[in-house]
C-alpha cells in the first residue's frame, strides 16, 4: 500500500476517536472578547500543545499581552521538502443570545438531519475548531502511519475574534522561527457539500471619512439659504462624480493596476451554479448595481468598488428643523484588489475631492486604514499541487474563489513573513459562524483531513 493510502486509511480508521478530541476542544469556552474566559482561553491553548506534543511536535503555549499563542514545529526526515506554516484560531465568539441556541453552546453534540447527513453542532465547530482539527488530524494519521512529508510550523492564535492585536508584534518578534515556504490557512470555506474551494483572491481595503466645512456655525436656512454655501450639497456633489453612468469609479487612475481574470477562471466562474436573481433578492434587491457587463461574483470577488458607508450633516432627529449646516461628513471604503496601491487611491481621492470644493468651503481627511490586494498567482505550483489533490479526494474541481472581504492574517504573512498563503478550508455558507446553533458538517471534518493529507503530499513531491 503506498504511502499516502496508509495515511488515509488511518484517517478512517482513527474517525471516532477524532471526533472525541473535537468535541473535548469545542467543550472549551474559549470566548476572547470577553476577559471572564481567559483561563478558559488558555486552558484550549494548552489542549492543542498536549494534542501536537502526542504526535511528536516541539511545541508550547507563548505568552502574549492577550491571549496566548499556540506554536508547534515538527521536520521530516527528507531535509529538500517544503516547510508550510499552518494557521487557525481556538478563540472563539461570544454564544449570546442563549435563548436561541436548541442544546447549550458548549455540549458539542452530532445530530442527523437526512439519512446520512450529520452534522457536529457547537460554537466554534466551523469557526475556527473544527477547521484547524482536520489539519491536527492528518498530522495525527502520518505520524501513526510513518513521517511528515514537509517540515512543518504551526501557529494557532487565541485573538482572532477580537482582531488579533497581539499577533503583529508577535510576528515581528518570532520573524525567523515562523518563516516558512508557504502559509497554509484554514479559516475559509467550501463552494457547496461536494466541491472543494481555494480562496485565491482577498480584496484590498482603504478607508477614508471626508468633512465639508462651510460656515462658522450652523445658519437659519431662510435668512441664509441659496446665499451660504450648503456643505450637504457640496459633499453629495462629489458623491455623485465618483461614478460614471457605467458604474465606474471615475477617480483617475483609479484602475491602474487590475487586471482581467485569466479566462479559464472566468469561465469556471460563469459555469458555476449561482442564481444572481436568488441572491440579490435575498437581500431584497433585484438588480445589480456596479459596472455594467460584469457578473455579480466577478464584481464581488475580483473588481474593485467605491461605496459610502455612512454620511452626517445637518439635523437629524425627529420632525423638521430649517438648519442649513456648517458641515457634513462621510465615510467612504474603497476595496482593492490585483496591484492596486492604496497610497495612491487614498491621494487620487483626496485630489478628486478638492478639486470639487467651492470657495468657502474647507476639508478634513481622516484615515481609518489601507491594505492592499492579495492574491495567490494563479501560475503558482502550490495552488496546481493542491488543486489536484483536491480533486482527488472531492471528485469535482475545486473552485478557485475570491473574497469580496479580507483576511488581515493573509496580509499579514505577505508583509511581514514574506509569504504567500494557500487558503483551503471546508466551512459552508450555511454554518451560522457567529450565530446560534453553529454547525460543521461531519463530512467536511473527515474529508477537510483526508484532504489536507493530500495537499501536504502533493506539496511534498
Amino acid at each position: 500500500m503506498a504511502a499516502l493510502e496508509k495515511v488515509l486509511e488511518q484517517i478512517d480508521t482513527n474517525q471516532d476517536q477524532a471526533l472525541a478530541r473535537l468535541f473535548q476542544l469545542l467543550a472549551i469556552k474559549s470566548v476572547s472578547t470577553d476577559a471572564d474566559y481567559a483561563t478558559e482561553c488558555a486552558r484550549a491553548g494548552q489542549f492543542l500543545v498536549d494534542q501536537l506534543q502526542e504526535l511528536g511536535f516541539e511545541a508550547s503555549l507563548r505568552p502574549t499581552p492577550g491571549h496566548p499563542v499556540v506554536v508547534g514545529k515538527a521536520k521530516a526526515s527528507r531535509p529538500d521538502v517544503p516547510h508550510v506554516l499552518f494557521y487557525g484560531h481556538y478563540d472563539v465568539q461570544p454564544a449570546d443570545p442563549l435563548e436561541l441556541w436548541e442544546t447549550p453552546p458548549f455540549e458539542p453534540r452530532l445530530t442527523e438531519l437526512d439519512p446520512g447527513h450529520k452534522i457536529i453542532v457547537a460554537r466554534g465547530a466551523t469557526d475556527d475548531k473544527g477547521q484547524l482539527m482536520t489539519f491536527v488530524e492528518a498530522c495525527r494519521a502520518f505520524k501513526e502511519t510513518g513521517e511528515f512529508p514537509c517540515h512543518i510550523t504551526v501557529l494557532f492564535e487565541g485573538e482572532e475574534e477580537s482582531g488579533s492585536p497581539s499577533l503583529p508584534a508577535f510576528l515581528a518578534a518570532n520573524k525567523a522561527e515562523l518563516k516558512a515556504d508557504i502559509a497554509l490557512i484554514c479559516d475559509t470555506g467550501m463552494w457547496d457539500r461536494e466541491t472543494p474551494a481555494i480562496t485565491t483572491m482577498l480584496r484590498g481595503l482603504v478607508l477614508e471619512e471626508v468633512v465639508i466645512k462651510g460656515a462658522n456655525r450652523d445658519l437659519h436656512s431662510g435668512m441664509f439659504g441659496g446665499a451660504v454655501v450648503n456643505p450637504i450639497h457640496v459633499l453629495s456633489r462629489i458623491i455623485a462624480d465618483l461614478h460614471d453612468a457605467e458604474g465606474r469609479v471615475t477617480l483617475p487612475g483609479f484602475y491602474d493596476g487590475v487586471t482581467e481574470l485569466p479566462e479559464d477562471v472566468a469561465k469556471q466562474w460563469r459555469d458555476l451554479p449561482f442564481d444572481e436573481a436568488q441572491f440579490l433578492a435575498e437581500v431584497g434587491v433585484s438588480v445589480p448595481a456596479g459596472e455594467k457587463g460584469r457578473g455579480v461574483l466577478e464584481m464581488i470577488w475580483s473588481r474593485p468598488t467605491c461605496d459610502v458607508n455612512g454620511i452626517i450633516g445637518g439635523y437629524t432627529g425627529k420632525g423638521s428643523k430649517t438648519v442649513l449646516p456648517a458641515e457634513a461628513s462621510a465615510k467612504f471604503s474603497f476595496r482593492l484588489v490585483g496591484q492596486q496601491k492604496p497610497e495612491k487611491v487614498v491621494e487620487a481621492f483626496r485630489a478628486f475631492v478638492r478639486q470639487r470644493l467651492p470657495a468657502d468651503c474647507k476639508v478634513e481627511f481622516l484615515s481609518h486604514g489601507a491594505s492592499p490586494a492579495l492574491q495567490l498567482p494563479f501560475s503558482s505550483e502550490a495552488l496546481s499541487r493542491a488543486r489536484r489533490a483536491l480533486q482527488a479526494e472531492w471528485g469535482k474541481d475545486a473552485v478557485l474563489a475570491g473574497s469580496g472581504g479580507s483576511i488581515p492574517i493573509v496580509g499579514s504573512f505577505k508583509q511581514d513573513l514574506g509569504m504567500d498563503s494557500l487558503m483551503v478550508g471546508f466551512s459552508l455558507d450555511d454554518d451560522r459562524a457567529h450565530s446560534p446553533n453553529e454547525k460543521y458538517e461531519l463530512s467536511s471534518f473527515q474529508k477537510g483531513a483526508r484532504s489536507w493529507a493530500r495537499i501536504l503530499t502533493a506539496l511534498a513531491l
